[in-house]
């Protein structure tokens, strides 16, 4: 084995850092503080400290073959949007054919990293850990942090005067785990995320009333699309590239038209105030259903909390209120690592992975990202990137330049989404996927392919950007990845199709005229 290297957590990044390090030759040892793999993904009924967790109903939000690792599709009988448990599943399957458990410290958990005196010369670290009470240090040559950014709860108790003297419970999201404990009780939620949405909606099947508190209010997404298909899978590389000769004001209205036509967003109480892309937007299917039906209602900040009740900007009141529910995120940080320096959920990475201080890039940070996607397929790349670099077979631009990324990013962060301390990480999957591609070489080249390979070329161009992609060609390239491509569809479609369903051929001679312009229009946007 070559260089040793650190893996810290063995949740959906270290898993495929693991793996990454082993198709470099380095030699991989992860510390994992719980005692199995999964990370947020795996459900405990007790919430654990130091790790994330999740409710027990918890569905993902993006489709299977758009998350899956690029080598390594989900089964076809997987449903396209899978629950925590079959997430949980795939790990395990990915784990085990990789053959990366024996890679894994289980119950140790890391106390430092720091730098060795000759880290100029050397790049090395020094990592103490500690298990069942004893510590012990180790010499890495390289250290992957994929420890994960939903484990410290942010409470801002402070911003909600009175919540002191509430006789009621209040918690935060990360301790809630079913619906069963708020039977017949008055229930506020307070914050509209993922989380926030997901929570108003199941409580409210048991709650006497629930009551769904927001400062912004927020656009609603469905996950399945027009003519049922997965949303994500629906955006191609030929739509996004259209997307940058379309003004955003036009791109957001259209979206924003698409969304009201489903329900009206002003009219359900969630319009907010900002388009549609300058938040994160909230993925629910249930939420104007429940709206509808009066047991969930739509509130306005909670501005204050008397000892039964809660009084909102808005002045109006709703009284003998039993539970309030903190849906309002999480904080991150690296108490271990002096060197990781995280303010207000905000620190200094090229590529959200790189430190440009570093004089040897030995510390890279996994999976810090919330993208408009899947996480996995990203963190992959990451450690793809990260280990070349380990080897010294790929080189990052120089630290100015580095700077200059992370600046321009932030001004562009800034610019787009409203302040909020959510949206300090924000990447879109597309293009972040290149970025990182591009550096790594990876990155498919359609004008190559449309002449070598015009089927594959096209499943690309007009096809979902699946992981698959970025194993076409160049360094890790995978022999099964042109079949993956060109049967992504019916993996998605084969969980469905369960009973016979007689299909009308719907091909004719206007759809070859169309896939011709299609065609005409690709070549000439691209190139």
């Amino acid at each position: 084995m070559g260089k040793k290297v650190a893996v810290i957590g063995a949740g959906a990044s270290g898993l495929v850092a693991i793996k990454c390090c082993l198709e470099e030759g380095l030699e991989p040892t992860c510390f994992e503080r719980s005692e199995d793999i999964g990370g947020l993904w795996r459900f405990n009924e007790n919430p654990e400290k130091g790790r994330a967790s999740i409710y027990k109903s918890v569905i993902i939000n993006t489709a299977k073959e758009m998350m899956c690792y690029s080598d390594f599709p989900i089964p076809a009988d997987f449903p396209n949007f899978m629950h925590n448990s079959k997430i949980l599943k795939y790990f395990k399957m990915y784990a085990d054919h990789f053959q990366l458990l024996q890679y894994i410290h289980f119950k140790t958990t890391v106390c430092s990293v720091k730098k060795r005196p000759d880290f100029v010369t050397s790049g090395q670290w020094d990592v103490i850990t500690e298990k069942d009470g004893k510590q012990e240090a180790a010499i890495f040559d390289a250290v992957l942090v994929c420890s994960g950014h939903h484990t410290d709860a942010h409470l801002p108790l402070e911003s909600f005067p009175g919540i002191g003297k509430f006789k009621g419970r209040y918690l935060h999201s990360r301790d809630y785990k079913s619906p069963e404990e708020f039977q017949g009780k008055r229930v506020i939620v307070i914050g509209i995320g993922n989380s926030g949405g997901d929570i108003a909606v199941e409580v409210s099947r048991t709650a006497s009333q629930v009551f769904l508190s927001t400062r912004r209010g927020a656009w609603i997404l469905n996950r399945v699309s027009d003519y049922g298909y997965p949303l994500d899978m629906t955006i191609s590389r030929f739509l996004n590239s259209l997307r940058q000769y379309i003004p955003s004001s036009l791109i957001n209205y259209i979206a924003e038209a698409k969304m009201n036509k489903r329900f009206d967003h002003a009219n359900y109480g969630l319009k907010p105030r900002h388009r549609i892309f300058s938040q994160h937007p909230m993925v629910n299917d249930d939420l104007p259903n429940r709206i509808i039906a009066g047991t969930v209602i739509v509130k306005s900040n909670v501005a204050k909390f008397t000892e039964t009740d809660a009084i909102f900007d808005d002045e109006t009141v709703e009284k003998d209120i039993d539970v309030v529910i903190f849906a309002t995120g999480y904080s991150f940080s690296f108490p271990f690592c002096e060197e990781l320096k995280v303010q207000y959920n905000k620190i200094s990475l090229y590529k959200y992975t790189f430190l440009p201080e570093l004089e040897k890039q030995t510390l890279v940070v996994i999976g810090l990202i919330q993208p408009l996607g899947a996480i996995m397929p990203i963190s992959e790349l990451q450690c793809r990137l990260a280990t070349s670099i380990f080897n010294g077979n790929t080189e990052l631009p120089p630290s100015s330049a580095m700077k200059e990324d992370i600046l321009k990013k932030k001004e562009e962060m800034q610019n787009r989404y409203v302040c909020s301390q959510r949206h300090t990480i924000q990447v879109d999957y597309m293009e972040f996927m290149d970025e990182l591609a591009k550096l790594l070489g990876v990155k498919p080249n359609l004008l190559n392919l449309f002449l070598s390979d015009p089927k594959l070329a096209w499943n690309i161009c007009f096809g979902p950007c699946t992981p698959y992609q970025y194993r076409v060609t160049g360094t890790g390239k995978w022999i099964k990845a042109r079949k993956a491509i060109l049967t992504q569809w019916d993996r998605t479609l084969e969980p469905m199709k369960t009973r016979y369903v007689e299909q009308e051929s719907g091909f004719s001679f206007v759809h070859l005229i169309l896939g011709i312009i299609v065609l005409l229009s690709a070549i000439f946007f691209y190139y």
